[in-house]
């Protein structure tokens, strides 16, 4: 299936970042570019199981390609696919200081759910949680 989101990928580990138009998710993508992740897909996502998991792949119109809005359409290395083990929603703001778990479904598999948050530290935050994960409460 296709989903509107954008992707990237650390180590065959994907975040999959979805959002209404204009909500964001290239520009999320972007950042976690510029710390190290690789792009997957922008926008549209092709998602399929395998192996009990969702793999996110790039459809063949878009792959290697981003959008900076106004900068224009840019060339990106690509990973061919990776396992979605995130899931960034950017239409729901995040209003707790410490959220609880929160999951996605994703053909049928819980996904870890993080909601949009209105600072800075946001794409680093994603960044940490996808090199180590979340502290145990």
């Amino acid at each position: 299936m296709i989903v509107h989101a954008s992707c990237v990928a650390l180590d065959g580990r994907a975040v999959l970042i979805r959002g209404a138009p204009g909500s964001g998710k290239s520009s999320l993508a972007l950042q976690l570019m510029a710390l190290g992740l690789t792009l997957v897909a922008d926008d549209r996502t092709a998602v399929a199981a395998a192996d009990g998991w969702p793999i996110a792949r790039a459809p063949a119109s878009t792959k290697g390609l981003i959008e900076a809005r106004g900068v224009g359409i840019l060339a990106a290395d690509t990973a061919a696919a990776a396992r979605i083990v995130l899931v960034v929603d950017l239409d729901r703001v995040e209003t707790d200081r410490l959220p609880g778990d929160r999951f996605a479904d994703i053909l049928g598999v819980p996904v870890p759910l993080l909601h949009k948050v209105d600072s800075l530290h946001f794409a680093a935050a994603i960044l940490q949680y996808m090199k180590s994960g979340r502290a145990l409460a």
